[in-house]
């Protein structure tokens, strides 16, 4: 299956269970896996996923309302894809959170989570 990838996109957002993290936040980082078939495709937008859609479905999704679990926020970005983009065929969506209030050292959190049309 063919894929557009959306990789690195971030955000300033206050999701987390920790009151500091609702008051200060924190940055999020998104990758989007966008399936779909496009080795036929022609060259016109109407026919493709419209990516400037995709980012700003996925920054609304992210800044807008508050989750306390990065892996809430992860199904509701994967169901807005799906949802808004109808030759869509599947997503898999990445939520890092590399600033995670964890005590030792670590590189990154993130979740992730794919769902298909069927999973609608």
């Amino acid at each position: 299956m063919s894929r557009v990838v959306l990789q690195g996109l971030e955000f300033h957002a206050r999701h987390g269970v920790y009151d500091t993290e609702a008051v200060l936040g924190a940055r999020f980082v998104i990758d989007a896996e966008l399936h779909y078939p496009f080795a036929q495709l022609n060259d016109d937008l109407n026919e493709a996923v419209n990516y400037a859609e995709v980012y700003a479905a996925i920054q609304e999704e992210v800044t807008g309302t508050r989750h306390q679990l990065i892996e809430v926020l992860t199904g509701f970005i994967a169901r807005r894809l799906l949802r808004d983009q109808p030759t869509l065929d599947a997503v898999t969506v990445r939520v890092h959170k590399p600033f995670a209030p964890l005590p030792g050292v670590f590189r990154d959190v993130f979740t992730e989570l794919t769902l298909t049309r069927a999973d609608q």
